[in-house]
């Protein structure tokens, strides 16, 4: 994607719902501040705290994808909690897009690993913010009081610097290891990220910009059940091995569905 905003970072998708009315209320009651940096900390620091981190209950089809019903429900993991920032940015005249990584997660559990075979997570979600000319990244995934639970370092944000996983928690254990970016989108690559889910594809780069779908082929990895299509997808922190709801229709309906 461009360096600089375009149309598309402001306009309204059908995943960034930026002008559903739940939307507009929402970025114009937590908007504080003067300046778009003020209110674009002002918006991740709510969307982070109000909206509960929960990657246990999905649903990737475009009713479940979209900001507002992330909103509605109160909860959502990081890719839609990244679209909901993304929307009431926009809602706020404020231009934002998606960006996506890979990570490892050093605290997953032993169990998790076992069943995975992996610590490598895909698609991992933030947002993109044009703020004093340049993007900045924040990562609004993580509520307060999971940190706090959980021992983990809470992602603030400052508008000035990028705010992205830390790879520590509070008694210094190795926590998330970003591996490589896939890039930054004006809205949800859906496509692609189930292509990945199908059958496919590591991290491509570790610079700022994207490299094609095409050229992701350097791992080939593929799960079979619901539960290992949400732990592979989702960079979570300690785990808590719950029994998992997936709401995708037909998730394990074929092989190039089940991540």
């Amino acid at each position: 994607m461009n360096d600089q905003p375009t149309p598309a970072t402001l306009a309204a998708t059908s995943f960034i719902d930026s002008g559903h009315p739940d939307i507009v209320a929402f970025a114009r009651s937590h908007a504080t501040g003067r300046s778009d940096r003020e209110r674009a900390v002002a918006l991740c620091l709510a969307v982070r705290d109000i909206v509960r981190y929960d990657p246990y209950r999905v649903d990737l089809t475009p009713h479940g994808m979209r900001a507002s019903t992330t909103l509605a429900n109160g909860y959502g993991w990081c890719v839609p909690k990244a679209v909901l920032l993304a929307a009431v940015c926009r809602a706020s005249g404020i231009p934002a897009r998606l960006g996506f990584a890979d990570v490892r997660n050093h605290l997953s559990t032993e169990r998790m690993r076992e069943t995975m075979k992996t610590d490598l997570f895909v698609w991992h979600g933030y947002t993109d913010i044009w703020l004093d000319g340049a993007w900045r990244k924040a990562t609004p995934a993580f509520n307060l009081s999971l940190c706090e639970r959980f021992g983990l370092v809470p992602l603030d944000f400052d508008g000035v610097n990028d705010s992205i996983y830390h790879p520590f928690d509070l008694d210094g254990n190795m926590h998330m290891e970003y591996l490589g970016y896939r890039g930054e989108f004006a809205d949800v690559p859906i496509e692609a990220i189930m292509e990945t889910l199908s059958g496919s594809t590591g991290p491509t780069r570790t610079g700022s910009r994207a490299t094609s779908t095409a050229k992701w082929s350097r791992r080939r990895e593929r799960t079979d059940c619901p539960s290992r299509f949400i732990d592979r997808l989702f960079a979570m922190p300690v785990v808590i091995l719950l029994p998992v709801l997936l709401m995708q229709e037909g998730p394990c309906a074929s092989p190039s569905r089940d991540r």
